[in-house]
């Protein structure tokens, strides 16, 4: 806790450890959270993997400004993303959270409590503006003290982009007008510009629908990168890939057009592309409006998504997998004067990371035990490497005591979905090991460092056998510290030694 109340002290003008809670209030910081939606890394240009074409000047001006982080994987996939950054818990721990109609859910919210609430106990306002996965619950009077909120219930599910129904402060559903990106933002700016008179610090959680399929571009935006090159297609869009699990070798998303080329993929990747335009525009907007508003000095913005997207990596089109490629989010941390600008962390960080840090930046202490690690020192460059390693896990849509009752039954189908499986995840120094929640399914591991496209899974050499033990091991007991009392329950994983070299 000492090193947390020293980063606070840092952060806070004037060197001053402010408590929102007393009448120092205005001094606490800010925090914008900026949250999209299948967004990877590879669509931000300060990205080295970035297309070459591809351009987000406001969004690298924001990273410019603060600390960009290389492997962010905040979740798995879209709910238990929101779910475990409102709870700082993985996905196995998010008890009582229960799909009821896709993408309709229910919680318990005395069982499940969300810290925007905490916050507000602490002398915070917070807020939330846009996409909302679960259920119909949204917390207002409870988590927000100001709410504009796309529930996707009311037959409105696929609304990403137009004819979208909102809940405004918990209200009944009624036309968010105009294309959602441009509309959320406006909806912030208009609430942080109402911030400007400093009388208590601010928590806005500003969710886009873009850039979800089916990635609508603004209409301004309709004839961008209709001149880039051709987007470089990944080596194994089609397979086989024969170090990989059984399930997955073969995998594709995408059918051969008559050239034996995956059919649409430029025309598919450029419109995801065309649609991240306005989500740039919107980083523009907001960084304006603090700036004028007199509040960026005291401001904390943080950018991400709720996990990344692949185009064609391992056979996908979807996020699900546990590769970068599907996984791998931008993650930006910008506070004016108090993160040095234009600086690059390695660190592997997760959604629940950020959740914690959050609570170190305003001086605030969780009041249960979350999983994620503080980032406070990396984010003060006192420290580039985390003792602990980065966790993720996708139980698909399994939650709680669900995943130990399925595990218990050997019920494996209960974690399938499109073909894919559950999994448990674990980054520890340049390797990252995968476990797959299905039996008679190979382990896999990675030398992020030698093959950063993950196309030689190590799991499978017979030299590497005594690491993969090492690895297995230490991700079990990783997982048992947070709440995984499911790993006592995993099937036996199947050992398969191929006569390969790594």
């Amino acid at each position: 806790m000492a090193a947390t109340l020293c980063f606070v002290c840092m952060l806070m003008p004037g060197g001053l450890r402010a408590d929102p809670s007393g009448t120092e209030a205005s001094r606490a910081p800010n925090i914008l959270y900026i949250f999209t939606d299948d967004q990877s890394a590879r669509s931000v240009s300060s990205y080295e993997e970035a297309r070459p074409w591809a351009k987000t000047p406001n969004i690298d001006e924001l990273a410019s400004s603060g600390m960009r982080f290389t492997s962010c994987y905040t979740g798995a996939w879209c709910q238990p993303s929101r779910a475990s950054t409102l709870t700082g818990l993985l996905q196995h721990a998010l008890t009582t959270l229960e799909i009821t109609d896709y993408p309709m859910a229910k919680y318990d919210p005395e069982q499940l409590r969300f810290f925007p609430a905490v916050f507000r106990e602490h002398g915070y306002e917070t807020a939330c503006i846009g996409k909302w996965h679960l259920g119909e619950d949204a917390g207002h009077g409870r988590d927000w003290d100001y709410s504009v909120i796309w529930d996707r219930g009311g037959g409105n599910s696929s609304a990403y982009y137009n004819r979208t129904l909102v809940r405004t402060n918990g209200g009944d559903r009624k036309p968010l007008g105009g294309y959602s990106t441009d509309r959320y933002t406006e909806l912030a700016v208009d609430y942080i510009d109402r911030k400007k008179d400093g009388t208590k610090p601010w928590y806005l959680w500003l969710c886009y629908g873009g850039v979800h399929s089916p990635y609508t571009p603004a209409a301004r935006h309709d004839g961008s990168y209709n001149d880039a090159p051709s987007s470089t297609i990944p080596v194994d869009i089609f397979g086989p890939r024969p170090t990989k699990p059984s399930h997955l070798r073969d995998l594709t998303r995408w059918q051969k057009d008559s050239r034996g080329m995956p059919k649409d993929y430029d025309s598919s990747v450029k419109k995801y592309h065309r649609a991240v335009k306005s989500l740039d525009d919107g980083v523009g907007s907001l960084m304006d409006t603090l700036q004028q508003s007199g509040q960026l000095e005291n401001t904390i913005v943080i950018f991400t998504s709720d996990q990344g997207f692949a185009w064609g990596h391992h056979g996908s089109k979807e996020k699900w997998m546990p590769y970068d490629s599907n996984l791998c989010a931008p993650l930006v941390f910008s506070a004016p004067g108090l993160i040095k600008p234009s600086t690059v962390c390695t660190e592997p960080v997760n959604g629940v990371d950020i959740t914690r840090t959050i609570h170190a930046l305003a001086g605030i202490e969780p009041e249960w035990e979350m999983h994620g690690r503080d980032l406070s020192e990396l984010l003060a460059q006192r420290q580039e490497k985390l003792e602990e390693p980065m966790l993720m896990i996708n139980t698909t849509h399994q939650y709680g005591q669900s995943i130990i009752d399925h595990l218990k039954s050997k019920s494996y189908s209960a974690f399938e979905r499109k073909g894919l499986y559950a999994w448990m995840m674990m980054r520890s120094g340049q390797y990252k090991y995968v476990r797959h929640f299905k039996d008679d399914v190979i382990e896999e591991v990675y030398d992020l460092e030698e093959d950063p496209d993950e196309l030689n899974n190590l799991a499978v050499s017979p030299h590497f056998t005594a690491m993969l033990g090492q690895l297995r091991a230490k991700a079990v007991q990783e997982f048992q510290k947070r709440d995984g009392e499911f790993v006592e329950h995993l099937p036996e994983p199947k050992m398969l030694a191929l006569d390969h070299d790594r």
